[in-house]
């Protein structure tokens, strides 16, 4: 534009162009792993690593990606909790962070029906599918650390007493075992 006068008019055609939230990724927390100690009783339940493998790329995921994610992660958690667990995590206290990993896993595949949804809702929801997966992987890690630990120990079978009702199912097998090898050996 010209004009009479000496000025000229200077228009700013930049603009800034916001990221839509339901594009940009979020970290979120962090996958807690099965400790490596201890992971030779289920490093074969290949269900369980598909799972951990597949909820480790929600660490950082947008709320759209979550999405669309959200289906297959249903149908690995399902096949986990369908598939042969180890005898040893055969218990209700287990079974029961499997069942709330499911839930979560079900809410967040829902999500995805929700046309008024919002990137906090979902990102919401992601930290909770992550925290019963942490929940489920603390879980392995402590049983299978106790059973190390009362593998370990001596067990003085005359002391336990009165007290023997507080024991639970695993503390019941190591002295079943320990029973049956002093039964073998005075045999």
């Amino acid at each position: 534009m010209f004009s009479c006068s000496d000025k000229q008019k200077v228009t700013d055609t930049t603009k800034i162009v916001e990221k839509p939230t339901f594009s940009t990724p979020k970290k979120h927390t962090s996958l807690v792993q099965v400790n490596p100690d201890v992971t030779e009783v289920v490093e074969s339940w290949e269900e369980l690593k598909a799972v951990n493998s597949f909820v480790k790329k929600f660490e950082n995921v947008s709320p759209r990606e979550a999405l669309t994610n959200a289906l297959e992660l249903r149908d690995l958690v399902k096949s986990l909790k369908d598939s042969l667990m180890p005898k040893i995590l055969d218990h209700p206290s287990f079974y029961a962070r499997v069942n709330v990993l499911h839930n979560e896993t079900l809410r967040l595949s829902d999500l995805t029906r929700i046309p008024a949804i919002t990137a906090d809702d979902i990102s919401l929801q992601i930290n909770k599918t992550i925290a019963a997966t942490n929940a489920v992987n603390s879980k392995i890690t402590t049983v299978l650390k106790q059973k190390r630990f009362e593998e370990e120990v001596e067990v003085d079978l005359d002391r336990i007493g009165i007290d023997s009702i507080k024991i639970n199912d695993i503390t019941k097998n190591s002295i079943q075992k320990e029973l049956e090898r002093d039964k073998e050996g005075a045999s």
